[in-house]
């Protein structure tokens, strides 16, 4: 499972012209999901997330995570993230997975973090979304919990 993480000052999801999740300071992740993925990789990722020091401390040195932050999470669906892009000039997505599974383990993930955190955004899986952020720093960093092999 991957997470893209993005320190922003704000962050919103569109869909057919309607505000749909919208958030201000805090971590925007968009979420992959890998064939072979399950709720153990959901569980670790989401730890990742949560724990992961990318916001600025008294020092102004990254050393705070989410929580100590005060920030809000985004969470939006991604199965372009999964994609191969190793050869060629075109994706291949036999690395992702299905669908059905794919929203599966996303809602998984989406309740896991409502019961960390309380309230939480999410983007509308398989929804033609338009995600405009403004990116805090910039700050961004890629999370991967391999697959089980």
């Amino acid at each position: 499972m991957i997470a893209l993480i993005q320190r922003v000052s704000e962050a919103d999801v569109v869909v057919n012209g309607k505000v749909t999740a919208e958030i201000g300071p805090g971590i925007l992740a968009l979420i992959g999901v890998q064939r072979g993925d399950s709720e153990k990789q959901a569980d670790r990722l989401l730890q990742r997330v949560l724990a992961y020091r990318i916001f600025p401390d008294q020092q102004n040195r990254m050393n705070l995570n989410l929580g100590q932050a005060g920030g809000d999470l985004l969470l939006v669906p991604q199965f372009t993230l999964a994609a191969d892009t190793n050869s060629g000039n075109r994706p291949s997505f036999t690395s992702a997975a299905p669908p059905t599974e794919g929203e599966r383990l996303f809602d998984y993930l989406t309740g896991l973090a409502e019961r960390s955190m309380g309230t939480i955004e999410k983007g509308v899986f398989g929804a033609d979304m338009k995600v405009s952020l403004v990116n805090d720093g910039p700050v961004t960093f890629w999370l991967q919990v391999p697959p089980a092999t």
